[in-house]
């Protein structure tokens, strides 16, 4: 097993802001909308030295939408940021007829994703966005694992020219990617080789996969790693060669099963290579208020979670 470490823990959307104030330096046509949230996306620093690209639309979320899609015909990119819940389903017929539709050129980037919102309860954790923008045709869906990754992924969705849903998290997680790996969109991160059984994993979930893979080696089990950062376009090539040499996967998120991660790799799956699989994500439930970590734990989003359903896996497989 590959070993990884970190040396600090952060919140993915402070990579989101840093990889946009990057880009405020770099291209003249980046420009930013916020709904009233500049300090919880991390956009000052954008704010601060790039006033005149700067547009705060107040708690209209649905108004931001259509402001950007009309900046992207003046040749702008623009990066439109609130609370996921805000910027999908709230705001679905706009993103759907204004954005999608028509390929618009911007980039809906949506913090505080999923349960790890915390405290403030079902309503604000959105854990069904991933569903509802992949099945909009032409939507890119991403969801980067740490700080490192959100940044990367932030630079390269600029030089994308098609609409792109950005999914990041409100809470501190380990920053174990390095500052300089390459983010190709629509391609998997391989983060350990295994033979025995294959580990699928997208945003909080990676690390805890990884944590699942130290633990399941010291019993015998050797497991694939895999890094989904992009959820659509997917990368069918890397999951289907890796189900062809284990023959069994399991897939971990920060989401519903209904509409996400694993149920895009399910239906890969029994299209092109019927595989066994299980899912670790949250099983038509809505979301309470409690600690990131209490939640966690509470929805079995976790190493633990994964290991035992690796156990019952490879016992079948055996």
């Amino acid at each position: 097993m590959k070993k990884y470490t970190y040396t600090d823990k952060i919140d993915t959307r402070s990579g989101f802001g840093a990889g946009l104030h990057q880009l405020g330096k770099t291209n003249p046509n980046v420009v930013a909308l916020v709904a009233d949230l500049t300090g919880s996306l991390k956009m000052d620093a954008f704010k601060k030295d790039f006033p005149e690209r700067f547009f705060q639309s107040g708690i209209a979320e649905a108004n931001m939408m259509g402001m950007a899609a009309g900046m992207t015909i003046g040749g702008k990119i623009p990066f439109a940021g609130t609370f996921a819940a805000f910027a999908t389903g709230r705001v679905y017929d706009q993103v759907r007829q204004s954005i999608a539709y028509s390929s618009k050129n911007v980039k809906i980037c949506a913090s505080h994703a999923g349960i790890t919102l915390g405290e403030d309860g079902a309503t604000h954790q959105i854990i069904e966005d991933i569903g509802l923008m992949k099945m909009l045709p032409g939507m890119v869906v991403i969801s980067p694992c740490d700080y490192n990754q959100t940044k990367a992924a932030t630079l390269a969705i600029a030089d994308y020219e098609g609409p792109v849903y950005l999914r990041f998290g409100r809470p501190a997680v380990p920053n174990f990617t390095t500052p300089d790996e390459k983010f190709e969109i629509g391609k998997a991160q391989l983060l350990n080789e295994g033979s025995d059984l294959t580990i699928i994993a997208t945003g909080h979930l990676v690390w805890e996969a990884i944590q699942a893979g130290e633990a399941l080696e010291k019993e015998g089990i050797n497991a694939e790693i895999i890094n989904i950062h992009t959820i659509k376009p997917l990368d069918k090539e890397a999951i289907l060669a890796s189900a062809k040499k284990t023959r069994c996967v399991i897939t971990a998120e920060e989401h519903q099963k209904a509409g996400g991660l694993g149920e895009s790799i399910a239906s890969l799956l029994a299209q092109e290579l019927p595989t066994p699989m299980e899912m670790i994500a949250i099983n038509d439930e809505w979301g309470q208020s409690g600690t990131p970590s209490e939640l966690m734990e509470k929805y079995n989003l976790n190493a633990t979670s994964i290991i035992d359903a690796a156990k019952r896996m490879f016992a079948k497989k055996s």
